[in-house]
């Protein structure tokens, strides 16, 4: 059975933001000259950034933040994000591929950003509503 992709919009005031957060201010996620001098596409977005968006759609799901017992990613490829207004969206489907003897549904996650699997292995056990 798979699960309504999710998709959410990432810009670089997101990034913005998520620097402040997390204190995570390196040049690579707000400073195009810094990013593309060190062979990236340009400023890319947090890894952590693009794994909570993940965990954000598993939540949503799972109908409550606490219904998640297991949740981890690799992390792939980086996600681009362009200087305009529109940033750059970011997608997370599901299949569930089972049950376990607890009652945990056991997720496998595609999580893509321009066509490219941005994290790979991304999998989480949740308790799903009904």
């Amino acid at each position: 059975m798979d699960l309504p992709v999710k998709t959410y919009r990432v810009t670089r005031a997101d990034l913005v933001r998520y620097a402040g957060a997390s204190g995570d201010f390196n040049p690579i996620h707000w400073s195009q000259r810094f990013a593309t001098g060190v062979g990236l596409p340009g400023v890319i977005a947090h890894g952590m950034f693009t794994m909570a968006l993940t965990g954000r759609a598993v939540t949503e799901w799972a109908g409550r933040p606490d219904a998640v017992a297991e949740f981890s990613v690799r992390f792939a490829r980086p996600v681009p994000v362009p200087d305009d207004d529109e940033g750059v969206e970011v997608q997370v489907a599901a299949v569930v591929k089972g049950v376990t003897g607890e009652g945990l549904t056991q997720l496998n996650l595609t999580v893509t950003s321009l066509g490219e699997k941005v994290l790979s292995q991304a999998k989480a056990l949740v308790r799903l509503p009904g």
